[in-house]
């Protein structure tokens, strides 16, 4: 495993954390929460989101076989992401970026997972990079309407790759609500499937309703969660 940096636009590189596996499915691009990135530090990722920490259990947890990760970071000139940024084109610019350094790699379908304001990032890419990726997850989705860039906000009618939405029932975070999934759902008017996925195993949360070790992040089901997930990736269906 490695990091790998490239430049992705005009005077601006990206990095990205490389996870290959022998005979792997599919390549699964990661975008984290938050601010992004994958808390680098002292030569490995360090960052405590859903994504990042289960980062193993996508790549090799899964029975029916291996999956190559890729741990986004932030652009040179990003290193702070917001909700308003992660839908700007120069940002879906340097996920393509990487997108199509992995696809020169290997020919195995290529998903982006995206959770919580990474989610932003994911719809926005998909509504732009069309056939260019596989399909998409969605998880705890942002969905707040006073957010103008919000999943549900986005002209998400565009995306026709395959979609998967999931999220914890007990997640109580005031903008990625699962009972708003379904505007999600509803706004998917053109995606070749979709499918919405509401867990509810995990114990022991801790701290902010909205950040990574309570519900929101799937807090001691990382291993269950990133299975579903890669179950849907192999085999997507209503």
């Amino acid at each position: 495993d490695e990091l790998l940096v490239l430049p992705t636009r005009e005077g601006v590189t990206s990095s990205y954390w490389w996870m290959p596996r022998n005979n792997a499915k599919a390549n699964l691009v990661l975008l984290s929460g938050g601010s992004g990135g994958i808390g680098y530090r002292n030569g490995t990722p360090q960052s405590s989101n859903f994504l990042i920490r289960s980062r193993e259990h996508f790549a090799t947890g899964n029975p029916e076989g291996n999956f190559n990760v890729a741990l986004m970071g932030n652009a040179s000139d990003m290193r702070q992401l917001d909700p308003s940024l992660r839908a700007r084109s120069d940002h879906v610019q340097d996920i393509a970026a990487v997108v199509a350094h992995i696809r020169a790699k290997n020919k195995a379908p290529i998903w982006l997972v995206g959770t919580s304001q990474g989610t932003i990032s994911a719809a926005a890419a998909a509504i732009e990079l069309g056939d260019k990726l596989d399909g998409i997850v969605l998880s705890a989705s942002f969905t707040a309407f006073k957010t103008p860039t919000s999943v549900p906000k986005q002209a998400i009618d565009k995306i026709r790759v395959p979609v998967l939405i999931i999220s914890h029932e007990k997640d109580r975070c005031n903008v990625t609500r699962p009972d708003e999934n379904k505007y999600i759902i509803d706004g998917l008017k053109n995606a070749r499937v979709k499918k919405l996925i509401t867990l509810s195993g995990g114990h022991d949360p801790t701290g902010d309703e909205c950040e990574a070790l309570h519900w929101h992040g799937f807090i001691n089901y990382e291993a269950q969660a990133s299975i579903a997930i890669t179950d849907w990736i192999l085999k997507p269906s209503p």
